[in-house]
């Protein structure tokens, strides 16, 4: 098996292949210290961490992270909180940014033997519909390289090679643009709460995110095609206070060095199928989703575990049936996800139309309001 790409898809395929006895390579073109210090995602669902913990993935996980249960939403300066890990069976989140997932992946593929080549370029597919397909790619020191495998995985994300090998009309690729864009800030600041922030305002939403005892996360909605050089240091702390802010309440936000601002293309992409003769898609090559519900990393440990389960299958049997399936069972959850954050998406955003506006504003009373919403919402967001 080649494994095109080292983020938590590809390295969570390459450890369950290892384990399995099934021989792979993965291919990054990024150094070691890049990858296990690029900051991304941070929430984990219930479900994933207990795949992780099958397969003794999950030890620095369960020691270090935030298990986290309820979630606040503020609106016209108001607080109210949701437990939905009472409302979905104990289930909560845990809160571990991405790039500490990725370094108890790579030690534990190194650690057992696994074959990851660091900093390569020029990588191409071959004869992805026939018997023999192959890998062939430029490693650091300018050796040409060639692989010869049964399958590759590609888990190189929205911008790689592997999903533009596929022959134009070979596969559909469905694509919506939500009509906003998020401010992502990322700062040395100690959480200013224990739950995560969906703030509703009349400027546009705002959200406050955890990630570790010294740095959070913030999200603020902004104009369609604005730029990070409108988002000096200052206004980005005014914004956040202002749209944050409680009637009635000592709460302050805490404030730290920025360390990075960048826009975020709020967009979502579906390939289907998640396959094409021998190749096999993974995580944000196959499928991109919004940030809103943190779905994009839990969908990617989930083919992951569903492809890896497939390919053991063939390999100890030679039943291709969980090959033959992998798409249609992975696209199932893709789905599901994609709705629900468009269901987010509506709920927590201001939109150019009042009348829109209003009908989110009415969506999230009723979430507050009622309880059949808020089990929805909960079986949804904590992951099913």
């Amino acid at each position: 098996m080649g494994i095109v790409g080292a983020g938590p898809a590809g390295l969570t395929l390459g450890n369950l292949l290892q384990q399995a006895g099934v021989p792979c390579v993965v291919l990054e073109r990024g150094t070691r210290e890049y990858i296990e210090t690029r900051p991304r995602a941070g929430v984990i669902e219930h479900r994933a961490v207990q795949m992780l913990t099958r397969h003794g993935l999950a030890d620095r996980l369960l020691r270090e992270a935030d298990r986290h249960g309820v979630c606040e939403f503020r609106v016209n300066g108001q607080a109210h909180e949701v437990d939905y890990s009472s409302l979905y069976d104990g289930q909560t989140h845990y809160v571990y940014p991405q790039q500490e997932v990725v370094r108890d992946l790579v030690g534990a593929f190194v650690d057992g033997g696994g074959d990851v080549r660091f900093g390569v370029s020029d990588v191409e597919l071959h004869d992805i519909e026939g018997p023999a397909p192959a890998l062939t790619w430029t490693s650091p020191d300018g050796t040409a390289e060639r692989l010869d495998c049964s399958f590759i995985g590609g888990a190189d994300g929205f911008h790689g090679v592997t999903r533009r090998s596929i022959p134009a009309g070979a596969i559909q690729e469905f694509s919506h643009q939500h009509g906003i864009e998020w401010l992502s800030i990322l700062a040395e600041a100690p959480p200013s709460t224990h739950k995560v922030i969906y703030a509703l305002h009349p400027d546009g939403f705002a959200g406050h995110m955890l990630r570790s005892a010294t740095v959070s996360r913030y999200y603020l909605q902004v104009p369609v095609d604005d730029t990070v050089d409108n988002w000096p240091d200052e206004r980005v702390w005014a914004e956040l206070h202002k749209r944050f802010a409680l009637r009635d309440s000592d709460w302050s936000l805490t404030e730290g060095r920025i360390i990075e601002k960048r826009i975020l293309d709020m967009r979502s992409h579906v390939v289907e199928p998640m396959n094409h003769g021998n190749l096999f898609l993974l995580g944000d090559a196959a499928h991109i989703i919004t940030p809103v519900g943190a779905k994009g990393m839990n969908l990617a440990l989930h083919d992951a575990e569903v492809l890896a389960a497939a390919l053991t299958e063939y390999h100890r049997t030679g039943d291709d049936s969980g090959l033959r399936s992998y798409s249609e069972v992975c696209l199932r959850r893709v789905w599901r996800a994609q709705e629900f954050s468009q269901w987010m998406v509506f709920m927590l955003h201001r939109s150019p139309e009042p009348f829109l506006s209003r009908l989110g504003q009415a969506r999230l009373e009723h979430l507050i309001g009622s309880g059949a919403s808020a089990g929805y919402f909960a079986q949804n967001y904590v992951g099913p």
